[in-house]
């Protein structure tokens, strides 16, 4: 995948490809715990100084999203559309 085209989706239909199953085997609440351990991760890497590794923690966490939306059937570019590209701001937006 050429990184200057990828979408939201597509990252998101290789992610349910290559994982589903075991991701479902898992369930939601072991894979929120992985999604938290990276966030954690994340947040470690925002307040240091090493760019590749800054980068690789927002992938992890991009993934992890991905994993969570996929085993709870959630279309993440849709959901994203319906409440950030509407007309109005969302509800509760600052």
């Amino acid at each position: 995948m050429d990184p200057k085209t990828l979408t939201l989706a597509a990252f998101q239909q290789h992610i349910f490809n290559k994982y589903e199953k075991v991701d479902r085997a898992r369930g939601t609440p072991k894979t929120f715990l992985w999604f938290i351990e990276e966030i954690g991760e994340l947040a470690t890497a925002l307040n240091g100084d090493d760019r590749a590794n800054l980068e690789e923690e927002f992938a992890d966490v991009i993934a992890w999203l991905c994993t969570l939306a996929n085993i709870n059937d959630i279309d993440l570019a849709a959901a994203v559309a319906n409440k950030y590209l509407g007309e109005t701001p969302p509800e509760g937006h600052k």
